[in-house]
């Protein structure tokens, strides 16, 4: 069976990262997309397919980033997908594992969202680990424990 088309973006994206390709990165993503993190890291989210691609671009320059994916999930139902990923940073002497969710357009495919998930917190200081400036209320998630 051939490899869906999101599954095939999501690892042209990946191949873009790694080679810091700025043209690569932004022909991902819908010109408005946002990339959602944990908290514990600055200017977040990132706002645009121009940040984006700058941003990882600045991550393989500084940190000396490489990515892998380990996993693809991609809905049946649905425009998203989930991966499994690993954040080699080897001037660092450091790697972080997560998961990111992948919200793609409907009219062109392109990735218009991505909410990153880390293996552990990035922040030990924040109570709920959450994305930054990411609408959980308005998307009708969970804002507390279910009761008993």
């Amino acid at each position: 069976m051939a490899e869906h088309t999101y599954a095939q973006l999501i690892r042209r994206y990946f191949d873009a990262c790694n080679e810091a390709d700025y043209d690569k990165l932004v022909s991902c993503f819908t010109p408005d997309a946002v990339h959602y993190f944990p908290a514990g890291l600055p200017d977040i989210p990132w706002r645009t397919a121009d940040a984006i691609a700058r941003k990882w671009q600045w991550c393989v320059e500084n940190l000396g980033s490489q990515w892998t994916i380990e996993k693809i999930l991609v809905s049946h139902d649905s425009h998203e997908a989930v991966i499994e990923w690993t954040h080699w940073k080897s001037k660092l002497n450091t790697a972080l594992r997560g998961d990111e969710w992948y919200v793609f357009d409907e009219q062109s495919g392109l990735i218009k969202e991505i909410r990153a998930y880390y293996a552990s917190p990035a922040d030990k200081a924040v109570a709920i680990n959450e994305l930054v400036d990411f609408d959980y209320a308005g998307r009708g998630y969970n804002l507390g424990p279910a009761p008993h």
